[in-house]
């Protein structure tokens, strides 16, 4: 599938965040990428989940949630990534960006959030209502998320490593307080945080293909998971 791919810039209050935004012929649905601490646009995770969402006719928007002065803070400060609001702003205005280009603008949303860029996703989903139609959350602190959990409504995929310690359980409590009537634990069985065992993120990039495609609601009634 040809895929053209191009760098933008995303405007959130006073600052612009690159990112890569990526689009197959007649894409389906767009899926916007939240990375997770010490991380960013280039995480070789999220693009190798990204090219996969490609192949199944996904838009994808691969962005850096912090500047290049942030970063340079986090490395002493380490504040900013477990700052789950400014990490939502600037995902809330990442989605203000793709409904603003003609390319994107009629595409249904999805978000793929990775560790803390997981809650963030849900909070943005939680304030951005039917706006965003599916979630997927991989390796995930979804309780980062808090109270907020309680008023996303968009159809949340968790996916865990088994081998991943207390995160699945965080993921088993996130789940059992979330409101949707779509949400789904997926655990890979011994696989660690980064899902770097063999075959672990494809199975992650196929369960998240699939949920995107059952939930985008540009692929009809047979794309089921």
């Amino acid at each position: 599938m040809e895929v053209d791919s191009s760098l933008v810039l995303i405007s959130s209050d006073a600052v612009n965040l690159e990112g890569e935004l990526a689009l197959p012929n007649d894409a389906k649905g767009i899926v916007i990428f939240a990375h997770g601490s010490g991380s960013g646009r280039h995480s070789p995770r999220n693009q190798a989940v990204a090219a996969h969402l490609q192949e199944a006719g996904l838009a994808t928007l691969l962005m850096d949630l912090l500047t290049a002065e942030e970063e340079h803070e986090e490395r002493y400060t380490r504040h900013h990534r477990f700052d789950i609001q400014l990490l939502c702003d600037r995902l809330v205005a990442a989605t203000d960006f793709a409904s603003t280009l003609d390319e994107t603008a009629h595409l249904p949303i999805g978000f793929f959030g990775a560790s803390t860029g997981a809650a963030a996703a849900l909070v943005a989903a939680a304030a951005l209502g039917d706006r965003v139609e599916a979630v997927v959350s991989r390796g995930g602190r979804p309780d980062l998320a808090g109270s907020t959990l309680a008023v996303v409504a968009a159809p949340t995929l968790l996916i865990v490593g088994g081998a991943d310690g207390p995160v699945t359980g965080m993921n088993r409590d996130a789940m059992g307080r979330m409101i949707s009537t779509s949400v789904r634990l997926e655990i890979i069985p011994e696989a660690t945080h980064l899902f770097v065992e063999p075959g672990a993120l494809e199975r992650v990039a196929d369960l998240s293909a699939a949920w995107f495609r059952r939930y985008l609601g540009r692929y009809g009634p047979e794309a089921i998971i």
